[in-house]
């Protein structure tokens, strides 16, 4: 059974990820990935081609990851103040949403997209509470959102 190598150029389920270097049929290779733009030839230049790109993308990638890191460091210092309605044993009318807290936080100068913030429950109390952001991957940030009765 012969094989031959090809470099895959998007991720194939029961094939593997984009990048790797994998043995497919001939036939496989010429008929179907190559046309379709889904795999290239494994020539040493193809291949050191892919290599110096894995090589930028990792590079890239550990700075995104440390920028993430000083700025889950100043978003752990800070502690946003809200106001709002409240009625009866702290119970705010209608809740704090991610709405809220991403627009509160865009005004302390922290741009972070309220799809990333995890409440875990709605706010609906007067009081501190914890919030935590997912920045990027696993590098995420807990800060204090203090709801205070308007007066």
């Amino acid at each position: 059974m012969a094989t031959i190598q090809v470099i895959l150029q998007q991720d194939l389920k029961n094939l593997g990820k984009s990048g790797e270097l994998v043995r497919v049929r001939p036939g496989y290779a010429r008929n179907y990935l190559i046309p379709r733009s889904l795999a290239m030839p494994a020539t040493v230049h193809n291949v050191k081609q892919v290599e110096h790109q894995q090589r930028i993308s990792a590079a890239a990638a550990a700075k995104a990851r440390g920028e993430a890191a000083t700025l889950a460091e100043k978003i752990n210092q800070v502690t946003v103040t809200l106001t709002r309605k409240v009625g009866e044993e702290d119970r705010l009318f209608g809740s704090v949403t991610t709405k809220d807290i991403a627009t509160a936080l865009k005004e302390k100068g922290f741009d972070v997209d309220r799809k990333r913030i995890e409440l875990g429950e709605p706010i609906r109390t007067a009081g501190t509470h914890s919030v935590t952001v997912k920045l990027l991957g696993d590098v995420t940030a807990t800060f204090k959102v203090e709801v205070a009765p308007k007066t």
